[in-house]
């Protein structure tokens, strides 16, 4: 079963805010949670939610997250995020069989490529890169068992990172999406999805089970 959303329109006057005030007002979004735990019967399942919105120029998107750990190693662009506490969003354009993958560890340090498959990846320059704009706020756990630390990250993703398709507007487009958490480094690997996968192995990279997104 295919998922579907609608992200609403926002003007362009709230990307005047600081990025506290976009991610203030993402609060008030729906919210859809990545809920799909895949390649595990451990019953570890961190809660993850999203909300999303889009203005003329930017995509706006937050993370919500519950999990037992964390882990925020790495600092530098394209570094392999996905080892860390890790949020992705894949996204391909209409009639495009291509998709990027948007990754990020909970300081938002951010990997983005291109292609079709997981085997074929081309990194969006650092230049494209550098200009989405992240606000990550984490709140550490306690010392009782079995507490979890909650954090979140807010990102302004302008459509120049999307180097392949010069978009002028977003409106009434469908795109194919998923959205996802990991952390293959943390001491409880994990797998979660928005759309559901169906694969024997771990592997993200299937846009057969993409949802969709309709910018309305």
């Amino acid at each position: 079963m295919i998922k579907e959303f609608k992200a609403s329109f926002v003007s362009d006057v709230l990307m005047d805010f600081d990025i506290q005030e976009v991610s203030l007002w993402l609060n008030g979004q729906q919210k859809q949670t990545i809920s799909n735990l895949l390649w595990s019967d451990k019953g570890y399942f961190p809660e993850v939610s999203f909300s999303m919105a889009y203005t003329q120029s930017h995509i706006l998107l937050k993370y919500f997250v519950q999990e037992q750990y964390t882990r925020a190693f790495y600092k530098n662009i394209n570094d392999p995020v996905y080892n860390d506490s890790c949020v992705e969003f894949f996204i391909a354009m209409a009639g495009d069989k291509n998709y990027y993958n948007l990754e990020f560890n909970s300081l938002g340090t951010a990997l983005v490529g291109y292609g079709s498959g997981k085997h074929d990846r081309v990194d969006v320059p650092d230049d494209a890169i550098k200009k989405i704009k992240s606000y990550s706020t984490m709140q550490l756990p306690t010392t009782d068992a079995g507490s979890f630390a909650t954090w979140e990250l807010t990102l302004k993703i302008p459509f120049e990172v999307f180097i392949h398709h010069p978009i002028s507007s977003l409106k009434d487009e469908q795109c194919w999406v998923n959205f996802y958490k990991c952390g293959d480094e943390l001491p409880e690997p994990h797998f979660l999805s928005w759309n559901n996968i169906v694969n024997h192995e771990p592997n993200f990279h299937l846009p057969e089970f993409f949802g969709k997104v309709s910018f309305v």
